[in-house]
C-alpha cells in the first residue's frame, strides 16, 4: 500500500483525475446507451455491458499499475518482443481470425477474444520511440548515409498498418497509419532525409495501389467504399446514410439541454449498437449540447497534459512515446466524432473512454500509464539535479 501512495504522490495529479472521471462517466453511460440492446435484442442483464466493461478497466488497472511501475528503460528488451508477438497474432489472424461487419479483426485464444490490431498500436508507438532514441545520434548527422536506418523505421511502423488494412479493418490501418505519419514528421531525421523519403513512399503507394487494383479489380470493398459517401446522408437512410441519419436525429432531439438520462428515443433499434462507437450521440441526445461540450474539455485537457509531458521528458523514448500516444487518442476522437458529425467517412473506431470496447479500453489506459510513467520518471530526473 505504501509502494502505490508514492506511485500515486509522483503521478500527474490532474491528467489522471480527469482520466478517472470521464472514465466513470462512460461506464455509467453504457448502461443507458445499452439497455435496449442487451434485454431486448442479446436478452441479457440489464447491466451486463456495465459489468463487461467494469471487468476490462479492472484489468486495464491492474496493468496500469504494472507500467507504472516499470521503468521504461526496460522497454529496449521488452518492446522488440512486443513487436514480435503482436506481429506474429496479426499473420496468425489473417489466417484464423473471427470476421466480422467485413473485416477480419477478432482472435479467440484460450476463450478470450481479442483484438490484436488495437494491441499493434502503442506496442508500435513504444517501438519507433525506442528506434529514435537508439538512432538518436547517427540519424542526424549531416553527410551520412541514414538509409539503413530510415529503412529500419520505416520496415517497423508500415508492416502493421499495412496487414491490418489486408484483413479489412479501414480505421484501425488508418489510425495506426497516422501516428506512423506524425511520429515520423517529428522525429529527429533531417529534414532532407524526411523529404525523400515521404517522396519515395509516395511513389512505392501509387504503384501498389494500381498493382492491387490491376489484380483485384478495386482497392476498397463494397462495404468501405459505401462509407466514403457520407455527404447527404440523410437522402440515402435506408442505405448507407442510416446510421449517420440517426446519429444527426439524437444530437438534433437533445437541443440544448437534453431530453434526460435513459430517455433517448434513438438507441430503440434506430442506432446501431449505440453504446459502441455512436455512443456520443446518445449522450448528446440525453444530456444536450451544453454538458456534451464538456467532454470536449475533458479530451483537450488530457491531450494538452500527454504534450505538456513530452515536451518537458527526461528522454528521447519519453517524449516519443508520449506523443505517439497523444496522436493515437487524438485520431480516434477525430475519426469517431468526424463520422458521426459527417464530415469524415464512418470508420467505427470506438470513441475514447466512453465507448464499450474490450481490447482498446485496456490498451488506451494502459497507454496513459506510460505517459504517468514518463512523468514519474522526469519528476525524478528534476529531483536529483535540484
Amino acid at each position: 500500500m505504501q509502494k502505490i501512495k508514492k506511485l500515486f504522490k509522483n503521478i500527474d495529479k490532474p491528467l489522471f483525475f480527469v482520466m478517472l472521471i470521464i472514465i466513470i462517466f462512460g461506464l455509467l453511460n453504457i448502461v443507458t446507451a445499452s439497455s435496449r440492446e442487451t434485454v431486448v435484442r442479446y436478452e441479457q442483464s440489464l447491466y451486463h455491458y456495465f459489468f463487461q466493461h467494469l471487468i476490462m478497466l479492472s484489468i486495464a488497472f491492474i496493468g496500469s499499475l504494472v507500467i507504472i511501475k516499470t521503468p521504461t528503460k526496460s522497454y529496449k528488451l521488452l518492446g522488440p518482443f512486443l513487436y514480435i508477438v503482436v506481429l506474429c497474432l496479426l499473420l496468425y489472424l489473417s489466417v484464423v481470425g473471427i470476421a466480422e461487419r467485413g473485416s477480419i479483426n477478432w482472435l479467440s485464444i484460450g476463450g478470450f477474444t481479442f483484438q490484436p490490431s488495437e494491441l499493434a498500436k502503442p506496442v508500435m508507438i513504444v517501438t519507433l520511440a525506442l528506434l529514435f532514441e537508439k538512432f538518436y545520434k547517427k540519424i542526424r548527422m549531416p553527410n551520412t548515409n541514414h538509409y539503413d536506418m530510415i529503412g529500419f523505421i520505416l520496415g517497423a511502423g508500415l508492416i502493421m498498418p499495412v496487414i491490418v488494412f489486408l484483413q479489412g479493418d479501414l480505421g484501425t490501418s488508418l489510425i495506426i497509419l497516422g501516428i506512423f505519419f506524425v511520429m515520423f514528421i517529428s522525429s529527429p531525421i533531417l529534414k532532407i532525409d524526411k523529404f525523400k523519403t515521404i517522396i519515395f513512399l509516395f511513389i512505392v503507394g501509387v504503384i501498389g495501389i494500381i498493382g492491387v487494383y490491376s489484380i483485384k479489380g478495386h482497392i476498397l470493398t463494397e462495404a468501405q467504399t459505401e462509407r466514403f459517401d457520407f455527404f447527404n446522408p440523410c437522402s440515402k437512410y435506408e442505405d448507407s446514410g442510416y446510421q449517420i441519419c440517426n446519429g444527426f436525429i439524437a444530437i438534433n432531439d437533445g437541443g440544448l439541454l437534453g431530453l434526460g438520462i435513459g430517455k433517448s428515443k434513438q438507441k430503440y433499434s434506430y442506432i446501431p449498437d449505440p453504446h459502441t462507437d455512436s455512443v456520443f450521440a446518445i449522450i448528446a441526445e440525453e444530456l444536450g449540447f451544453l454538458l456534451s461540450t464538456l467532454i470536449f474539455i475533458a479530451y483537450i485537457f488530457i491531450l494538452g497534459r500527454i504534450l505538456r509531458i513530452a515536451t518537458n521528458a527526461s528522454t528521447v523514448r519519453g517524449r516519443y512515446m508520449c506523443l505517439g500516444i497523444s496522436v493515437y487518442m487524438f485520431l480516434h476522437i477525430l475519426l469517431n466524432l468526424g463520422g458521426l458529425f459527417g464530415i469524415l467517412p464512418l470508420t467505427g473506431v470506438p470513441l475514447p473512454f466512453l465507448s464499450y470496447g474490450g481490447t482498446f479500453t485496456i490498451c488506451l489506459v494502459c497507454s496513459l500509464a506510460i505517459v504517468q510513467r514518463v512523468h514519474i520518471e522526469t519528476y525524478s530526473q528534476k529531483s536529483i539535479k535540484h
